[in-house]
């Protein structure tokens, strides 16, 4: 493969409604896989939802494609939106039916959607972000993580750890924000058009919108209304954006406190945290987000492969269902190197958040 050839990440939706979206998804599935188009894309009735990456070829065979199909023809702002990478940003190609095709916990359709959009372009947004932000409250929609990675100076989160639960804060929001106006943003727009159209039927009306999201904000704009890194889904994850003279860090070490970018994942499984950190502080606390993960993971053995570690523990679990007369053996291997590993560190993080967080939401 030639080293100069360009590849594009698209990432756009459109809210329309499907009466058999099933046929959709294969026929989409059956095309990106033949042109050789990676990401995901979720088809279902309220739309389409698509991030992907190809090639110039692949993706101008694509765009000629998705305007061969009259319900998904002139997207808005999917130019604005694409990004420039260097190679495909996910590993495989999936193409799945989804009844929403972003979970809130309830289907809008179109007409829903587009009664409660008051967008502003980028250019109003910057402009007051510039000027005049004092006069609103600028809601970040995305997830807690994605928050603390990076988000719009002067913005405040939404209250959620997941999108699905910006039902349970909507009563904090008529409270706090009755006599202002809110701006809303998300990555690429889509969580905000649904939750336009769910805070306009539970009251609060005439909330904007950020036409594009972040992703076309930054497309467009390189200045240092953003503040930090952007959390994108796919294989970047933590995307830095602007340049030297913009770029502002502003996460934190999980372990550290000192400044860091990287996401990792907690290597305990039934944890699975998303933690910001220094690769060195990662490897150095073995992938544990917690004393509580390690000393579980030593106890039930459900611990993710790393690069940095000798062991398999896939293949010592898969082990352990085979030939369960050697349970006490591996589960024993297991431990000790784990032991071995592990030491001499001191974890300045007991519990972890996630699993803490997932009793709350079971208990509720």
């Amino acid at each position: 493969m030639s080293k100069s050839q360009k590849y594009f990440l698209l990432t756009f939706y459109k809210f329309v409604s499907l009466k058999n979206p099933l046929e959709f998804v294969e026929e989409h599935k059956q095309f990106c896989n033949d042109i050789g188009l990676k990401g995901r894309i979720f088809i279902g009735e309220e739309g389409i939802n698509a991030t992907l990456t190809g090639n110039t070829g692949q993706i101008k065979a694509y765009r000629l494609f998705l305007n061969s199909i009259p319900e998904f023809n002139d997207i808005s702002d999917i130019d604005e939106k694409t990004t420039i990478v260097d190679s495909h940003k996910f590993p495989k190609m999936i193409v799945r039916y989804r009844k929403e095709i972003v979970s809130l916990g309830e289907i809008f359709n179109n007409s829903d959607i587009k009664q409660a959009t008051h967008k502003l372009s980028v250019d109003e947004f910057k402009n007051i972000l510039d000027e005049r932000a004092d006069d609103y409250v600028i809601l970040d929609m995305r997830n807690h993580y994605e928050y603390n990675l990076g988000h719009f100076k002067n913005a405040i989160p939404a209250g959620t750890i997941y999108f699905r639960e910006l039902k349970d804060v909507l009563n904090n929001y008529k409270k706090e924000f009755s006599r202002k106006k809110i701006i809303m943003y998300c990555t690429g727009g889509i969580r905000c058009e649904k939750a336009g159209a769910l805070l306009e039927r539970e009251g609060l009306e005439g909330v904007y919108q950020l036409d594009g999201g972040v992703v076309k904000y930054v497309n467009k704009f390189n200045d240092k209304n953003w503040l930090g890194n952007l959390y994108t889904f796919d294989d970047r994850i933590s995307t830095p954006i602007g340049d030297e003279s913009t770029h502002i860090v502003i996460s934190k070490c999980h372990y550290s406190g000192k400044p860091a970018e990287e996401y990792f994942n907690c290597r305990y499984s039934v944890c699975n945290d998303q933690i910001i950190s220094t690769k060195s502080e990662y490897e150095k606390h073995f992938g544990f987000c917690s004393e509580e993960c390690l000393n579980s993971a030593k106890k039930d053995l459900l611990v993710r492969n790393e690069y940095f570690d000798i062991l398999n523990y896939k293949i010592l679990r898969g082990n352990i269902k085979s030939n369960p007369e050697k349970k006490d053996e591996i589960a024993n291997l297991i431990r000790e190197n784990l032991d071995n590993y592990t030491r001499n560190i001191i974890f300045s993080i007991k519990k972890s958040k996630k699993i803490k967080n997932y009793t709350n939401l079971e208990n509720n």
